[in-house]
């Protein structure tokens, strides 16, 4: 079998892919009690563990070995996965409803739907699949946290905050069919692919450390995120509404409150020249 068939098989025909169904009984982590529960031991964790590092002055860094270098390796090619195989779904829904939209009322395009689900929109299939498994990957992203900690005796408020906001988001999405997931996840996976990327190579000594591009990278990302929120509410009210608006309105003001905490310590470190502890994510 040609490779890219079966690429195209295991990522976006696959039948547990086709068939795949947002449940609170079926799926792991899908309840609100897991999620509340879930980030309140998160932030404790991470705040009893930076206090313990603060009362040990004598310890300055915790030895881990390999241990990060093999974390950013395993997110950058869990983003990889994600990312295309989020992107082969997006295009198998496109070219199995296309025929659908052009009967509707309102003419739906395929770039309108990467934006505005129609209103209806269940929490199934490929796309939705691939939502999933990026929503429990944000678990692994929180490894991070506490491997900084270990390292720098660090906890930056903002890390901590967009940490734990990411993992509502993404619940967010698939509880209520939000609409804009797509493009969402697109841009952070191929953001984490590049970020992780960098930090296993400057971790194993191919690349020197530069925090500025992991700066520019988050601001990209933002950047991205603001414009397709942007671009939702345009359709919300000039097509008729977009599936899951209310939860796209919470995602709307947590992101706005990322934004601005992210310009405020990126407006900091510029003017006093220093990129010594670059936001995590």
């Amino acid at each position: 079998m040609p490779t890219v068939p079966m690429l195209r098989y295991w990522l976006s025909e696959h039948p547990s892919i086709v068939n795949f169904r947002w449940s609170h009984s079926q799926s792991w982590g899908s309840t609100w009690p897991f999620l509340v529960a879930a980030v309140t031991f998160y932030v404790v964790a991470a705040v009893i563990l930076h206090l313990l590092m603060i009362l040990l002055r004598r310890v300055r860094q915790v030895p881990l070995g390999p241990i990060p270098a093999i974390h950013s390796l395993s997110m950058a090619v869990i983003s990889a996965v994600v990312f295309t195989g989020i992107l082969l779904s997006a295009a198998a829904e496109i070219r199995d409803t296309r025929w659908l939209w052009r009967r509707s009322r309102t003419k739906t395009t395929p770039f309108q739907w990467l934006l505005c689900f129609p209103i209806g929109t269940r929490s199934s299939g490929r796309v939705f699949f691939w939502s999933y498994i990026f929503y429990l990957s944000r678990f692994l992203h929180l490894i991070r946290t506490f491997l900084t900690v270990l390292r720098r005796r660090r906890l930056p408020f903002f890390h901590l905050f967009n940490q734990s906001i990411l993992i509502l988001t993404s619940f967010l999405w698939l509880e209520f069919s939000q609409s804009f997931q797509i493009l969402a996840i697109l841009s952070t996976t191929l953001l984490h692919f590049l970020v992780y990327g960098y930090r296993f190579l400057t971790s194993v000594g191919l690349l020197a450390t530069c925090f500025q591009f992991v700066l520019n990278c988050q601001a990209a990302l933002l950047s991205c995120n603001l414009l397709c929120h942007f671009g939702v509410f345009l359709f919300h009210v000039l097509k008729g509404g977009c599936n899951g608006i209310g939860a796209w309105f919470c995602n709307s003001v947590l992101n706005s409150a990322i934004l601005l905490l992210f310009v405020k310590f990126y407006k900091e470190n510029r003017c006093d020249g220093i990129h010594k502890n670059p936001p995590r994510f």
